[in-house]
């Protein structure tokens, strides 16, 4: 029987998970999306957790791989999509990629939710990314 019997489990783990990045508790996070992955090594959520936990914790080139690999098995993951543009529209080499990853999203998405996050991630990438610093702050 082994891990069988936890298989419903599944989603309690990945919720877990992504509740314990809410709550600063990368630990627990970590542990509760490999318990996720054991239980179906298919399923690309835990991943998705993990590339999150990445995003706020603003390592955005982690981030960017694990939606990309999630991608590469998954091309049409919307989550992993639209936080692969808000990692990169926040990488300044990849600003204009994950611009057009976001607007994707904040067109394509059948999440609400999605699009609602592409959409305020545009906006705040066009406020406070692309925009240059002011003559006072360009100052030293």
């Amino acid at each position: 029987m082994g891990l069988q019997k936890y298989k419903e489990d599944f989603i309690l783990f990945s919720e877990a998970g992504f509740i314990a990045i809410n709550q600063s508790d990368e630990d627990a996070a970590v542990k509760l999306f490999k318990a996720a992955s054991l239980l179906k090594p298919e399923n690309t959520l835990p991943k998705v957790g993990l590339g999150y936990m990445h995003l706020c914790k603003l390592e955005l080139k982690a981030a960017c791989k694990a939606f990309e690999e999630v991608l590469a098995k998954e091309p049409n993951n919307e989550m992993a999509r639209t936080f692969l543009g808000l990692a990169m529209a926040l990488t300044p080499t990849d600003v204009s990629k994950g611009e057009k990853l976001l607007a994707e999203s904040a067109k394509k998405s059948h999440d609400p939710m999605l699009k609602n996050l592409a959409e305020t991630a545009i906006a705040f990438v066009e406020k406070f990314v692309k925009k240059g610093p002011t003559p006072t702050q360009g100052m030293k």
